[in-house]
């Protein structure tokens, strides 16, 4: 009878504690990720060096920012790309991709929601990833609000196709989608005309706060629909600009304590400039990160 008081106990403050602080458990604490369009230039000269910088540095896990159709990661197959990423402890659960609308003909389509994902797919499942971003829309690709509810369609059908393999597809927000036409921001159509167990969203929290938008009031009005996040900091300059994470304006505690109620799984840390090495900026900012986030 001890044993079972002891345990009917124990439950109880265990259940207390999620009630009280359940973000706590809304993600692995263990994966900091590093979205790899931070450190494009490194990549693109050396890909395998970079990832070793970027485990040595304290990442666990990465987001791709190049995919060219041709079953080709940072220069490699998805079998050989995800080796280098074991070698070096990383896991990339996401990485992004195109819509593919802009252009209608040549290589550069292939590997897009549009042309030959079929094959992007299954390349990603090879590879590991299990979430597809849909990373952004061109001008041209943008168009009017019917537009975008076209746009929701091509996610859809991209989404379902993701299932198959067990990917979920995302997209990844900008601050253009929050300019309104009448009356109507294109973010809202994208998420009220696409099937939330088919198609998620990638909230980059610095887009969506310079866009003047709350990402809490986003995350309370659609929960469970905002598994990735974008961890990237605005400066205090009256441009706003990209900064090191903890070294801006963006409340990120505040924000962290409404991942579970978001859906929150991953999150990357990007920055889309630096002001000098990328290695220094995502020193400073995994450090802020490791103290005050995870």
């Amino acid at each position: 009878m001890t044993s079972r008081r002891s345990f009917l106990k124990t439950t109880a403050m265990l259940s207390a504690g999620l009630l009280a602080a359940p973000h706590l458990f809304a993600y692995d604490k263990k994966y900091i990720g590093l979205q790899l369009y931070t450190v494009r230039d490194h990549m693109a000269a050396d890909p395998a060096a970079t990832l070793a910088k970027v485990a040595q540095i304290g990442f666990t896990s990465v987001e791709g920012a190049t995919y060219t159709g041709d079953e080709k990661f940072y220069g490699m197959n998805p079998k050989a790309f995800a080796a280098l990423l074991k070698q070096n402890g990383l896991i990339m659960p996401s990485s992004h991709y195109r819509l593919g609308e802009e252009q209608t003909n040549g290589a550069d389509t292939k590997g897009t929601l549009l042309h030959d994902w079929d094959k992007a797919v299954d390349d990603a499942a090879e590879a590991g990833v299990k979430y597809m971003v849909c990373a952004y829309l061109s001008l041209p690709e943008r168009g009017n609000l019917d537009h975008y509810k076209k746009i929701a369609e091509t996610f859809n059908k991209a989404g379902e196709r993701c299932k198959k393999n067990g990917i979920q597809l995302t997209y990844h927000n900008h601050d253009f989608e929050f300019i309104q036409e009448n009356g109507k921001y294109p973010y809202e159509i994208l998420l009220n005309n696409t099937d939330k167990n088919l198609v998620k969203m990638e909230m980059d929290l610095y887009w969506v706060t310079k866009a003047g938008q709350d990402p809490i009031k986003l995350i309370n009005e659609h929960p469970g629909r905002f598994p990735l996040w974008h961890v990237k900091d605005m400066d205090r300059t009256p441009e706003r600009m990209f900064t090191e994470v903890g070294n801006g304006t963006i409340d990120f505690k505040k924000i962290f304590t409404n991942a579970d109620k978001a859906g929150l799984k991953y999150f990357f840390v990007e920055q889309d400039k630096c002001p000098g090495d990328p290695y220094d900026s995502i020193s400073q900012s995994i450090a802020y990160i490791k103290k005050n986030l995870v």
